[in-house]
């Protein structure tokens, strides 16, 4: 350390030292002869002769070799004469080897005037390892770019390195003799001295303790790593403490990136899962809103234009126009009155040209708004009263993000900061975008196939008869419900053949969408003009499969009955179709054994035909596999249940419809068409 300072000079005068015992500098007093006069317990140690066996004898003959005795009496006459000596010169050991010692020789007088010759020495090894070691700690001390401080017990400073003088912007000497706090104020002075005094009392080390505060060099708040430790002599005497001090700013930031990257990475990630889980447009919002909070923002609201919910299409807003949204989402990360200044979710808002939504969709840019006054909270809230909501929350920072999907703006995702008390930047920005673009993608998508649903929903109901018509000696109940997901091609038909008798189909496309609607309306418009020709099932359905193969790779499946009222019987063909179920008029109930056939399309399989009596009263169900058909169940499993409440079907068969889907399907993952007949009694 380059300075030394204490509050009581008296006592660093007294104290002991440790170098010369590590030295073990030892002393011996020749005579104006040569003669060695004093012979110190150090020199013992050194050489190895004891004070009686070095008393009185010459020092030439007894520890210097032959060879060197010239140099010694010339050094000895020079020193002798009153000129000093230092170096390194070869003594004997009692053990007959050679020794290196350092000298520092000087000429004493004794009151008779007679000159006597002073020796201090040191083994010469010693002397230059710690001559190394001084050397390499100033290196060390003085190069390194850690800031080092050395305290005594009272916790002043003593001295500090170059390091330290630039970290702490204040130069050595204004720091010697003063405490910390003295200095620095601007530096978490409890906790260090705190830690200064548990080293000092202990004597165990601190390492790596964490700091942060402000030096006379900073212009803000630095962080630290400090690491103390205890200063004893060699003896266990406590002198003091050092501290080393490493500025960690920059590395803390670079931990805080880092993490904040990780973060992100971990949002993005968690998005691709929760985002768009299904084809639906509102649950596509909602998991927008729910990923972004807390996350990301501490409230957020998903809001589309209307254009875009209600038909399926995408509006531009441009100019001065104003913008029609509907809000599909509102989410809050912890319980705040704030959720109610978004709009409510499923209703429409207009907003003008000079909101920052309206802004978002219209230039298809992000709008970061870091810090929010009450002035601003105006354009963003939808009235006055939604505005005081979010001030009254604390709502500082804004972010609204457009949802860009292949080139067109969908809508936006606004998000809000109220208790996160740091402002959106540029990388919450980055991130959000991510978000809002993956989302939009998930929002598009599923605003495509809304659109494709409905086409195919309104050509499907279209092609179905809207009711089946009464006829004579029939109770008919018919149903068709989509699938809550992509409509498929089932349908059913109530075809009049002649004087008391009836037709009945009952299909199912394979496949989804418009295709499969399409082909549904082609093999229902086929039946009916084949039974006009009043065909046997079996024939009929042979027609139909051989129109099938020629609408390429249609597939489909269908059962076809003919009742005969004036016989009391039907009879039923199949194309790979579920069997239909007869109930008779006491309740009990079966499914009809018809001869397996393969579904329409596959062509070369003759289509075989079961006769079953109708008796008044009796009740035939034809039916699609999404009323019965489970995942992960077992397909008898339906046809059992179905069989069963079919058993216990009342008198009134439109119920009976009703009561069949609300206990099969309520929630249908498939098309369901449904036609139940009973002969009056």
């Amino acid at each position: 350390m380059s300075g030394y300072a204490t509050s009581d000079p008296d006592a660093v005068a007294g104290a002991p030292g440790g170098l010369l015992d590590l030295l073990k500098v030892a002393a011996v007093v020749l005579d104006a002869s040569g003669h060695i006069a004093l012979w110190s317990p150090e020199i013992e140690q050194l050489l190895g002769w004891t004070a009686e066996e070095a008393l009185r004898q010459r020092a030439d003959t007894l520890l210097v070799a032959p060879a060197d005795r010239p140099r010694g009496r010339e050094l000895f006459a020079q020193v002798s004469a009153g000129s000093r000596w230092a170096g390194v010169f070869p003594l004997r050991h009692r053990d007959g080897t050679a020794r290196a010692v350092e000298f520092r020789t000087m000429r004493l007088l004794d009151p008779e005037g007679q000159p006597h010759l002073l020796g201090l020495a040191a083994d010469a090894t010693t002397v230059r390892k710690v001559e190394r070691d001084l050397a390499l700690s100033h290196s060390l001390v003085n190069q390194t770019p850690l800031g080092i401080a050395v305290f005594d017990n009272d916790l002043r400073w003593v001295g500090v390195n170059p390091a330290l003088e630039r970290i702490n912007g204040v130069p050595e000497e204004a720091l010697l003799g003063h405490r910390i706090g003295e200095v620095l104020p601007g530096l978490d002075v409890e906790a260090i001295e705190s830690r200064m005094r548990h080293v000092l009392r202990t004597g165990r080390p601190l390492l790596d303790q964490q700091t942060v505060g402000r030096t006379a060099g900073d212009t803000e708040d630095r962080a630290y790593s400090e690491s103390y430790h205890r200063i004893e002599d060699i003896d266990g005497r406590v002198l003091g403490l050092a501290m080393a001090v490493l500025d960690v700013t920059e590395r803390q930031q670079a931990a805080a990136e880092v993490a904040q990257a990780r973060q992100h990475l971990s949002v993005i990630a968690d998005a691709g899962v929760r985002i768009g889980t299904t084809l639906d447009l509102r649950q596509t919002a909602r998991e927008l809103a729910d990923v972004v909070v807390p996350q990301l923002a501490d409230l957020a609201a998903v809001d589309v234009l209307e254009s875009v919910v209600a038909h399926g299409t995408i509006v531009p807003v441009t100019g001065g126009a104003p913008a029609e949204f509907r809000a599909l989402a509102v989410a809050a990360g912890y319980p705040t009155d704030a959720i109610h200044a978004a709009d409510p979710v499923g209703e429409v808002a207009t907003y003008g040209s000079s909101r920052f939504i309206t802004r978002c969709v219209r230039s298809a840019r992000p709008v970061l708004v870091e810090h929010v006054d009450a002035r601003m909270l105006r354009r963003l809230a939808r009235d006055a009263r939604a505005a005081q909501a979010l001030h009254e929350a604390g709502a500082h920072s804004y972010l609204a993000l457009p949802l860009l999907a292949r080139g067109k703006v969908l809508g936006t995702l606004s998000l809000y900061r109220t208790v996160n008390e740091r402002p959106f930047d540029s990388q919450d920005e980055l991130l959000a975008s991510e978000l809002a673009a993956r989302a939009a993608i998930c929002i598009d998508n599923a605003r495509l196939y809304g659109r494709e649903r409905g086409t195919a929903l309104t050509l499907q109901r279209s092609l179905l008869p809207a009711a089946p018509a009464e006829q004579e000696g029939l109770d008919i109940a018919a149903r068709y419900r989509p699938a809550l997901s992509e409509v498929g091609g089932d349908w059913y038909d109530v075809l009049r053949l002649g004087p008391g008798r009836i037709g009945l189909v009952v299909g199912d496309v394979m496949g989804k969408g418009v295709q499969a609607a399409a082909i549904m309306g082609q093999l229902s418009t086929a039946t009916r003009a084949l039974a006009r020709l009043d065909l046997p099932p079996a024939e009929l359905l042979r027609h139909l499969d051989d129109i099938a193969g020629s609408l390429g790779d249609a597939i489909a499946t269908c059962v076809y009955a003919v009742c005969d009222l004036g016989r009391g019987v039907c009879e039923l063909s199949s194309a790979g179709h579920l069997p239909p179920v007869l109930t008779e008029a006491d309740g009990g109930a079966r499914l009809v054994d018809v001869p397996g056939g393969v579904p329409l399309g596959v062509g070369g399989v003759e289509f075989g035909t079961v006769e079953v009596e109708l008796a008044p009263g009796a009740l035939l169900a034809l039916y699609t596999d999404g009323l019965v058909e489970t995942r992960g169940e077992p397909i008898d499993t339906g046809l059992d249940t179905l069989t069963r409440l079919l058993g216990n079907a009342g008198p009134n068969l439109q119920r009976t419809g009703d009561h069949l889907l609300g206990a099969l399907r309520p929630e249908p993952d498939d098309d369901v068409a449904l036609l139940l007949v009973r002969r009056h009694v």
